[in-house]
């Protein structure tokens, strides 16, 4: 490599560019990683002869601990470069907030959705002998097009007792993804009880894993845009048709857009209510073992009020511990 790309590439690192650069990669990990896990539980035993008995439930266990396990290792892959979003809804809510400038939201969820669209198009190239035996192995044997169970190891669906409506998922997909995005700000929330030694991309995987095993029957817990329309396009390329784009299915009809609108409004409901409730509060209440807020023109620390030696107080001493606190963690 000569200097000049070199330099190049360094400047390349250096800007937005780099940011996207690393969000494309952690979504794409998400992604090969959680629909991997997807294509294992649906097409992969079965097929393998590793599997002597049908897993039933248990193979939910195997997708909500993938699904965990990919956010978190995303996570640690892209978080000191990007921040990690990997999630359109997780970067509107930190623009909503204010703590995520407004000029980066569209780059972030273009290079979110491409990431997700590679990772999907590397699950389908590993899997594609599995999924044609899953295929040919149906009684009759069926395509791509007519194949819902291939089609969910890359996007979701809502469940039976739904029906054709839409509140039912659009719902669950709200719900979910407050959840996520208001405990990733707890997570995260160095006035809270944030985790410490680098375990909060971790402890968010734990969370996906939770919301798996308690809403993801509902409507597969897309709780990410990107997670769901990145696949979705593959998959409608790829043969899948109608299932994909509207999103049609024996029970649904036009579902494609539900995944996307229903975790960007979650994402900013989460935020809200963890800010309205827990933030604000952490933001005015002292930190464990602060000194009490000095009165009004009383030096912190001076028992008769003089202050330094030069009679003059700096902003720093004059700053409450807690507020320097909650400074740092804007």
């Amino acid at each position: 490599m000569t200097e000049r790309t070199s330099g190049a590439w360094t400047r390349l690192r250096q800007t937005t560019a780099g940011e996207l650069l690393a969000e494309f990669i952690g979504t794409a990990i998400l992604i090969i990683l959680g629909c991997g896990s997807v294509a294992v539980a649906v097409a992969g035993l079965p097929g393998s002869g590793r599997q002597t008995a049908d897993f039933g439930p248990a193979n939910w266990l195997i997708i909500a601990w993938g699904w965990g396990l990919a956010v978190a290792l995303a996570v640690y892959v892209a978080g000191g470069v990007s921040g990690a979003h990997i999630n359109p809804a997780v970067t509107l809510a930190w623009a909503i907030r204010r703590k995520f400038p407004w000029a980066k939201v569209l780059p972030y969820w273009a290079a979110q959705v491409v990431g997700a669209f590679a990772g999907a198009a590397v699950v389908l190239a590993v899997y594609h002998d599995a999924i044609n035996a899953f295929l040919a192995a149906q009684n009759p044997p069926t395509g791509r097009s007519g194949s819902l169970s291939t089609f969910s190891i890359f996007a979701t669906f809502p469940a039976k007792y739904f029906g054709n409506g839409i509140w039912g998922p659009l719902v669950d997909q709200i719900v979910g993804t407050a959840i996520l995005v208001a405990i990733i700000a707890a997570i995260i929330d160095a006035r809270n009880q944030a985790p410490a030694a680098n375990l909060a991309p971790f402890v968010v995987g734990l969370v996906v894993v939770a919301i798996g095993l308690t809403y993801g029957t509902n409507a597969g817990y897309a709780i990410n845009p990107a997670r769901d329309l990145g696949p979705r396009l593959l998959t409608y390329i790829a043969g899948w048709g109608s299932k994909a784009f509207p999103g049609n299915g024996d029970w649904f009809s036009g579902y494609w857009w539900i995944p996307i609108v229903g975790p960007l409004v979650g994402g900013v409901v989460g935020v809200l209510v963890y800010d309205l409730f827990i933030g604000n509060v952490l933001a005015v209440r002292p930190a464990p073992g602060a000194e009490p807020t000095p009165e009004p023109g009383r030096v912190p620390g001076s028992a008769d009020g003089a202050g330094r030696g030069d009679g003059a107080a700096s902003e720093s001493d004059a700053l409450p511990e807690a507020g320097r606190q909650a400074q740092r963690s804007e």
